[in-house]
């Protein structure tokens, strides 16, 4: 051949190569945005490991630092519409759930909580639980004119670690997917040094409360008002 005819041959090739890289790269650029379509949602992925459809597991838990939770409301309200202080024991009971990073609620008992229980017993050696119940009553003094009710914080800690799904027939492509995930729930009092704690709250009355105060049974005494 040729030198002529061979640098011709090299160049025309040269190019076919180029043009045809670029109509690949062309291709999976264009298929991209459908791909990413076609990739399930957190919920999605998480609802299968719930339902068992796919096989899940949770991967490489990491506990946060344990924290006092909110308080909140676990009694009734001792209204008091006589003129001295009212002393009264009062009943509460309190129960603490766990979400998780969407705002959903873990199920105590459910395949998700067995799930992140499992993982954390592994891992750490003493069992995760997803939610607590805690009963007990409270003698509470209320001043003339105020409410009382019974409040309650939970010390909590964070979870988080990757669901992983695996399905025998490929789902959204693939067999395996990922996703992390970090659950927020009720810990052992003691955890790093933090306790629950419970106390008496009150406030003054309203108007409307005050004037509700001077007529039938709640005038000159103290009631309660289921929560």
């Amino acid at each position: 051949m040729a030198q002529s005819t061979y640098r011709r041959t090299l160049r025309h090739g040269s190019r076919l190569m180029a043009l045809s890289a670029a109509a690949c790269g062309l291709v999976a650029a264009m298929t991209l945005p459908a791909a990413a379509e076609e990739a399930p949602t957190r919920q999605q992925l998480v609802a299968d490991c719930a339902s068992g459809e796919g096989k899940c597991t949770f991967n490489e838990p990491k506990l946060g630092e344990a924290y006092l939770g909110d308080f909140r409301r676990v009694s009734n309200s001792l209204y008091n519409c006589s003129t001295s202080d009212a002393t009264q024991s009062m009943s509460w009971s309190d129960t603490v759930g766990s979400t998780d990073s969407a705002g959903v609620s873990v199920t105590a008992g459910g395949k998700i909580a067995d799930l992140i229980d499992l993982s954390v017993t592994a891992t750490y050696s003493h069992t995760w639980s997803s939610s607590h119940t805690e009963d007990s009553a409270l003698n509470m003094t209320v001043k003339p004119g105020e409410v009382g009710w019974i409040s309650r914080a939970q010390v909590m800690q964070t979870v988080t670690g990757t669901w992983q799904t695996h399905y025998d027939s490929p789902k959204w492509g693939h067999y395996y997917w990922f996703v992390p995930d970090t659950v927020t729930g009720p810990a052992p009092n003691g955890t790093d040094g933090q306790s629950s704690a419970v106390t008496v709250k009150t406030r003054k009355m309203t108007a409307k409360e005050k004037a509700s105060c001077s007529s039938g049974l709640r005038k000159g005494h103290a009631f309660v008002v289921k929560r």
